[in-house]
């Protein structure tokens, strides 16, 4: 027994805070704040998906309730509050703060106006076909698994990640001493970008940006300035200008109004009407007679009617200048390498996903090698069997039981253990010609599987040819074009 356990240990205080504090900020910066450069995910979002693939809600199947997921995302991955976690269940599921959500909701999961989400026993959640993508071959021990809290289960450190997710699902956390600040991007965009890189790994970052024209918000609206976009993927950090779409249109009245039809990102609609309204009564905004909400359910709409002595060019530059219809992203690309923080530009983000990626691959093919050579063994011992039946017969049928049948198959015609058991399980049918024939083809099959995946394992440029041909099917299957304007 340790003989030292409830003795006092004298310590100075500052160094204590010190190191508690570090070890402190460490926990934010790993465990809470900061995405992952492999899979773009929190722990609290890479435990929410897995529990869901864990529950089979998978894309095609039934909804299943909001707190039912996160009673699981408690229990057995995440031990803190629950309202933390259904906030982040709600934000993969909002299409306005996702560009490409990962929950498929059903309910009310708030708005662009800012009101609440229902309760999480009001609201059900599947996963969307795309975040199955997310979740593409983990149970072929492609990623690393780490203990959960209790020690009772295990759960993945990643996810395999088919999607190059930290820039098309963006980020953004508050660490201690640090922070992170990622828009989502258009996927048809950065799988090109990828594709290059991996055809043309000397490439530049003004390469690149042929392909990536910049942040792809969900909602729409434009950005403006090359110079500081080229500057935020060069340095990871910089200053975009983000403005809603506002055009001005004639009424049949013959007056003049100001439509708003686009927003920009994480702007809140119902704040900035407010604002507008505000403005006016203060007159730091004239000209306008009357202001309306006419947003429903096929898009947003605000109009703001003008006076017939006003100027509608400078209304509209006062409202860019005084209200949120105008704004600026700053961007901090930061995320965990290896699990430690860094600012990456674009050409890093992109070169660790390929990295990760051929990890992934190597490690499914292994598996996938592991398993094809373990049936061939199989289909090798019922060949053996289909060549020498009648022999084969003869000994199970003479063997006083099973164990002793399995010893004399092994020892007459020199098969292993498990190839023995095969044949002993074989099932009468398996005789017919036709069976036979399958097993032979399955044979053929098997061994040039084997074959193939040897190949791919000891050519590791075969493996980026992977890498690019699975990110082409999935640009055919979700690409889409660009929202926001350039």
């Amino acid at each position: 027994m340790d003989q030292n356990i409830g003795k006092i240990q004298p310590t100075e205080i500052s160094a204590e805070m010190q190191k508690s504090y570090l070890d402190y900020a460490m926990s934010v910066i790993v465990a809470r704040a900061l995405p992952d450069v492999r899979d773009g995910l929190k722990p609290v979002h890479r435990r929410i998906l897995f529990a869901m693939h864990d529950m089979g809600l998978r894309s095609g199947g039934k909804h299943s309730k909001s707190a039912k997921i996160v009673g699981e995302v408690l229990g057995k991955y995440h031990p803190h509050g629950d309202v933390p976690v259904y906030d982040a269940l709600v934000r993969l599921a909002q299409d306005f703060s996702m560009r490409y959500p990962l929950v498929d909701g059903q309910g009310n999961f708030g708005s662009i106006d800012g009101d609440s989400p229902a309760a999480m026993r009001y609201t059900e959640v599947k996963l969307t076909a795309i975040a199955e993508e997310m979740l593409k071959d983990i149970e072929k021990d492609t990623v690393e698994l780490a203990p959960n809290f209790d020690d009772t289960l295990k759960e993945p450190k990643y996810l395999p990640s088919l999607l190059p997710n930290l820039l098309l699902m963006g980020s953004e956390g508050i660490a201690v001493g640090m922070a992170t600040k990622i828009a989502p991007h258009n996927l048809s965009e950065v799988v090109d970008a990828v594709v290059h890189l991996i055809a043309h790994p000397e490439a530049e970052i003004a390469d690149l940006l042929e392909f990536v024209k910049g942040p792809d918000f969900p909602t729409y609206g434009a950005i403006y300035d090359q110079k500081a976009i080229l500057e935020i993927y060069s340095t990871g950090r910089g200053k975009v200008v983000v403005r809603g779409k506002a055009e001005i249109e004639e009424t049949k009245a013959g007056k003049t109004q100001i439509v708003i039809s686009e927003l920009p990102y994480q702007v809140n609609k119902a704040e900035m009407v407010a604002h507008i309204a505000a403005l006016h009564h203060a007159k730091k905004i004239e000209g306008i007679s009357d202001l309306r909400d006419e947003s429903d359910r096929d898009g947003i709409r605000v109009v703001v009617e003008l006076k017939r002595d006003a100027k509608p060019k400078s209304v509209l530059n006062n409202l860019y200048k005084h209200t949120t219809l105008q704004t600026s992203f700053p961007a901090n690309f930061v995320a965990l390498v290896d699990g430690t923080p860094q600012t990456l530009n674009l050409k890093q983000i992109l070169a660790e996903y390929i990295k990760h990626r051929q990890l992934v691959i190597r490690h499914r093919s292994e598996y996938d090698l592991r398993l094809a050579k373990n049936r061939a063994h199989i289909l090798e011992g019922l060949k053996i069997a289909l060549d020498h039946l009648d022999a084969v017969i003869k000994t199970i049928r003479e063997s006083p039981d099973s164990d002793a049948a399995k010893k004399n198959l092994i020892t007459k015609f020199d098969l292993t253990e498990i190839q023995a058991t095969a044949i002993l399980d074989m099932q009468l049918r398996r005789l017919a010609a036709l069976e036979r024939k399958k097993i032979e083809d399955e044979y053929d099959q098997m061994m040039k599987l084997i074959a193939d995946l040897e190949d791919l394992l000891t050519h590791p440029e075969k493996i980026l040819i992977v890498i690019s041909s699975e990110l082409a099917e999935l640009k055919n299957k979700f690409g889409d074009p660009r929202r926001t304007r350039v």
